[in-house]
């Protein structure tokens, strides 16, 4: 995936959009004041692959800036939420990628109500707060967010918007699960070789502690630190601890003090 990610930007990278959180956001927050004037706005603009196939084509990208059914300081809470997201995001992974992925959510999200039933209104920024949480969980794990004056690193919120989105999956009737599925998908398409690689990093560095420990165990005790095998007399302690390998040493290199090298 990143060298197909890597071709698709040297290709693609001068029509990235900069800062698309920022528009997401802003677009958002239009719809809904023209909502509040106009409670049966959004139906203009959701998603309904009926309405594209009779020419309004413009439903598949206006459906993205859809708020969701909320109080106004909770959707000012999800708007602020997802704008801090998916900046960092960009900022770590670089606008082509963020774009791409977020296209990806798109895509994905019109292929869920294809399958569905073919219409969706008012969720799509849901799933992109969750999706854009899982990527900068990936991406910067130890970033922190001040929730409230309290510090939470963006693992954590990781962890937390998988949990909500199984949960979700779990209770929520056809159309929830299948925005929840499209929002899996795009985040394993984008982040499965991550995974495989720092898996197949950490077997690696578990096999190399357990060889390193192996060796240690093996190794002779260093030149001043061997002691008697008898009487425990010690090289630090001015003790002349020589090597026996005879036969009722049983052939074994075995550390003795010199008398005891000599008489045994």
């Amino acid at each position: 995936m990143e060298r197909l990610l890597a071709r698709l930007e040297r290709r693609f990278g001068s029509v990235a959009i900069p800062n698309l959180a920022t528009y997401l956001v802003v677009g958002a927050a239009i719809v809904w004041v023209l909502s509040l004037s106009k409670p049966d706005y959004t139906e203009r603009l959701a998603l309904s692959l009926d309405a594209v196939r009779q020419g309004q084509v413009w439903r598949l990208i206006t459906f993205i800036f859809i708020p969701p059914p909320s109080h106004p300081v909770f959707l000012l809470i999800n708007l602020a939420f997802v704008w801090w997201a998916g900046s960092n995001v960009e900022q770590h992974w670089g606008t082509f990628r963020f774009n791409l992925y977020v296209l990806a959510g798109i895509v994905a999200a019109i292929g869920a109500a294809a399958l569905s039933g073919g219409y969706l209104v008012g969720n799509w920024l849901v799933g992109a707060d969750a999706s854009l949480v899982l990527a900068l969980a990936t991406l910067a794990p130890n970033l922190q967010l001040y929730l409230y004056f309290v510090p939470v690193r963006a693992k954590w919120l990781g962890f937390a918007a998988a949990a909500l989105l199984a949960y979700s999956f779990a209770t929520g009737d056809a159309d929830t699960r299948a925005g929840d599925a499209a929002v899996a998908v795009v985040y394993l398409v984008f982040f499965a070789g991550h995974w495989l690689r720092a898996i197949g990093e950490r077997r690696l560095v578990d096999k190399q502690r357990r060889r390193r420990a192996a060796f240690e165990a093996k190794s002779p005790p260093a030149i001043g630190q061997r002691s008697c095998a008898l009487c425990g007399a010690n090289e630090a302690d001015g003790a002349d601890i020589r090597v026996c390998s005879c036969e009722k040493c049983g052939g074994k290199p075995r550390h003795l003090c010199l008398q005891h090298a000599r008489a045994h």
